[in-house]
């Protein structure tokens, strides 16, 4: 048999849209043949099945949002503007009301993660690792003398990843710019303070 040819991250970004919009489970082949734009053949071809569709997709969701966060962090101002800039940027993403902009993590931690190990451990480990690197941007933020709480940077790192879900969350059925970003500004304080 003959391997498709096709550009792998577009597919896998269209998939990743598919599976926000509909969810994994009411996510069918007929709407991923469509995202795609593969025959069904070609996605059993490359990727064994729409769940291995769905655990590439979360890889490349994963690479995708690390090197959008990295994009925040160029060290040209301080820590906690960039802090800040990323927070704002999430607000935006969340009145974008874009299903790419969506968290497809959450999403997929949400519907699948429960049955299926291999997913929740996926998830898991992309969620700790964010939630390291913020960390590790507080710290900065403290040896820099931009932060001078005497809260460990992991718990604000967690109060910080705990505020941006709960934000998500909020915005599906609130999606006022204006409440969002007081809610975004009064993270960052209860933070950053």
């Amino acid at each position: 048999m003959r391997n498709a040819e096709f550009d792998r991250k577009k597919v896998l970004r269209s998939a990743m849209v598919a599976f926000m919009r509909k969810g994994y489970s009411k996510t069918s082949m007929q709407d991923l043949t469509k995202a795609t734009g593969l025959h069904p053949g070609s996605i059993y071809c490359a990727f064994d099945n729409k769940r291995g569709l769905l655990l590439a997709a979360l890889e490349q969701y994963r690479q995708d949002r690390s090197t959008e966060f990295q994009g925040f962090f160029s060290g040209s101002q301080p820590v906690l503007v960039e802090l800040k800039n990323y927070l704002d940027s999430i607000v935006q993403q969340c009145l974008s009301c874009d299903a790419a902009q969506s968290c497809l993590l959450t999403k997929a931690l949400n519907e699948v993660a429960e049955q299926d190990a291999e997913v929740q451990g996926i998830i898991s480990e992309s969620l700790a690792n964010w939630q390291q690197t913020l960390t590790d941007k507080f710290e900065q933020a403290k040896s820099a003398g931009e932060l001078t709480t005497k809260r460990e940077s992991a718990h604000l790192a967690r109060y910080f990843v705990m505020g941006i879900y709960g934000l998500r969350t909020f915005a599906y059925t609130h999606p006022q710019a204006e409440v969002l970003q007081q809610l975004a500004d009064q993270l960052y304080q209860d933070v950053c303070a």
